[in-house]
């Protein structure tokens, strides 16, 4: 957090922007005629025909052309809005329509094919949506349950990946209505594999209703229809068929769904499976922004809640329990960048065991580990399941996070200073010339009060010069 909060802070003082109210020697909160007035004032000082001196003719042309800049945008009350809010970027409309002249040709160059680059990839994207996921079982029991009358144990505990699997989707849409999807599995569980995949083509109908038409092999060929429709403002159905052919023959099923929305934080779920596991579930789900929720599926009962922290971070736990045994899990997720997420979480089940599932979220790509500590509810297992990733993460953020990210904030700085060297030299000039084009009318002023007889204040700020 804090990581992140030095990174903002060192981002606002390494970009040097133009203060156009300084630079008219007006307040934020000036009136259309207070700008006015001063872009009146400034312009008769600043313009190029006053000044015969090619130096200072070719000062004041510049001063001249920021003055009416500075104008044009906080005379433009929706450009002043922009500017009030964002700064000089946010009038930089999606970055590169208008560039600054003070950059040379490389760098606008430069800046033109980076922003082409993260369209392109944008595009890609957007048009692709790959999605994939990678798990990994780890069988590492023999840490707190080991068999000391093996005669084949060696010194260290056994771990071993006994399960592994890999899924990857990604769509291709052929029309606004109409897109292709090519998903594919592959998964191993102690020697025994199994994978398929599967092409679909979904039509969109109208804004509430779309159908599907798959077709996929892996354990013998796989056809199905599906179809959503939306019934009301608070109610929708969908509806799957399939049928899939084994050595033994057809294998038909197909599912039913109604969903109604109860109440504000209240879903309702009723579900009818047929097929070779034919079932009729109802679930009841309760959700706020808070992130609780309350299930009655089947035959158990799960209470989960989750806390979302300041950070972009969220600690989750639920209970689980049923004719099956009872499941509690507590977990704690964490952002560490812009498309990167990383989570642990404990499994405490009887009589599954205990197993500490870790995950890390790239994008669009998630990459599972679950790893079985043990059969049985041991306390050493969950005490070390639960310190380990604590530790873990700590070490992780004090010796690779935080250095690799202050790496990385010196190289911008260092970029940034190299980027803002030449507009700062400039913005000096700047304020050099305006004292120097301020200085004959100082003159002629302090000329005057010479032969008044009454006494006369002068002052020069900001490019403003005033007698009272």
């Amino acid at each position: 957090m804090a990581a992140h909060m030095d990174a903002e802070t060192d981002d606002d003082i390494l970009h040097v922007e133009d203060d156009y109210y300084t630079f008219l020697n007006i307040s934020r909160d000036a009136t259309p005629e207070e700008i006015t007035n001063a872009y009146r004032r400034l312009s008769k000082t600043y313009h190029p025909d006053k000044h015969a001196d090619p130096l200072s003719k070719r000062d004041a042309e510049i001063l001249f052309n920021k003055t009416r800049k500075a104008y044009e945008v906080l005379a433009n009350p929706h450009k002043r809005a922009i500017y009030d809010t964002l700064g000089v970027k946010g009038l930089d409309t999606e970055g590169w329509q208008v560039v600054q002249r003070t950059k040379t040709p490389q760098e606008i160059r430069e800046e033109y094919e980076r922003l082409a680059r993260e369209q392109e990839e944008r595009r890609l994207q957007q048009r692709t949506n790959p999605k994939g996921t990678i798990s990994v079982g780890v069988d590492a029991s023999d840490l707190f349950e080991a068999y000391y009358d093996d005669d084949t144990r060696g010194f260290l505990p056994q771990m071993e990946i006994n399960s592994m699997a890999i899924s990857q989707s990604i769509e291709a849409p052929l029309s606004l209505n109409d897109t292709v999807t090519l998903s594919g599995s592959l998964s191993t569980q102690n020697g025994n594999g199994s994978g398929n995949i599967v092409c679909s083509l979904r039509h969109v109908v109208s804004a509430s209703t779309w159908s599907e038409f798959e077709i996929g092999a892996g354990n013998g060929l796989l056809c199905g229809v599906k179809g959503f429709r939306t019934l009301s403002n608070r109610s929708f159905a969908s509806a799957q068929g399939m049928f899939q052919v084994t050595p033994v023959g057809l294998r038909p099923g197909g599912n039913l769904v109604l969903a109604r929305q109860l109440s504000k934080h209240t879903v309702g779920y009723l579900t009818w499976k047929a097929g070779i596991q034919s079932s009729m579930n109802t679930t009841v789900i309760w959700d706020t922004s808070y992130g609780h929720f309350f299930g009655v599926p089947n035959t158990f009962v799960m209470v989960s809640y989750t806390y979302k922290f300041p950070d972009e971070g969220r600690l989750k736990g639920s209970i689980k329990v049923g004719t099956f045994g009872a499941v509690v899990e507590y977990g704690v997720e964490r952002k560490i960048s812009q498309h990167n997420t990383v989570g642990a979480t404990m499994v405490i089940g009887i009589p599954t065991g205990i197993t500490l599932k870790l995950r890390l979220n790239r994008a669009t790509q998630s990459y599972v580990f679950p790893i079985l500590l043990s059969e049985e509810p041991l306390p050493s297992a969950i005490f070390y399941g639960t310190v380990t990733p604590i530790v873990a993460w700590y070490v992780l953020q004090t010796f690779v996070i935080v250095p690799y990210t202050r790496r990385q904030k010196q190289r911008e700085a260092k970029r940034s200073r190299e980027a803002n060297a030449t507009k700062l030299a400039e913005r000096k000039r700047e304020a050099e010339a305006a004292v120097c084009l301020g200085l004959p009318l100082l003159c002629l002023l302090c000329h005057g009060c010479e032969e008044s007889t009454h006494p006369v204040l002068v002052t020069l700020r900001g490019g403003e010069l005033r007698a009272k």
